[in-house]
């Protein structure tokens, strides 16, 4: 965690967000729930194992869910992106999300706060 911005392990991928919009103070070894590189949700101790579960039911799932489709999509992409992709593959090279970022989705998604 570095003030408003903290690196995340998905399956193996690790991820930078941003913390602006997380609905409770969150500290290292937390779980949260993450949306397009915001943390929204911290996941409370007692919900950890049964929001895992749940996760890993897309890992395993039906391929042809489309929300387990997302969710492998997402692993997948974070463990290879091909060099000519245009994405960078040195995250220094990608521009972080910042405050304007945070209001946005906040007003994207409805949250007056």
């Amino acid at each position: 965690m570095d003030g408003l911005r903290a690196t995340v392990d998905f399956w193996g991928v690790e991820k930078e967000v941003r913390l602006d919009t997380v609905d409770a103070p969150v500290e290292p070894g937390d779980y949260v729930l993450n949306h397009v590189g915001f943390a929204i949700r911290r996941i409370p101790e007692e919900e950890i194992d049964e929001t895992m579960a749940l996760y890993e039911s897309f890992v395993d799932g039906d391929p042809d869910d489309m929300l387990a489709e997302d969710v492998m999509d997402e692993i997948e992409a974070g463990r290879s992106v091909p060099p000519d992709a245009g994405v960078p593959t040195d995250p220094s090279d990608e521009e972080p999300a910042d405050a304007d970022d945070a209001e946005d989705l906040l007003e994207e998604l409805g949250i007056d706060v």
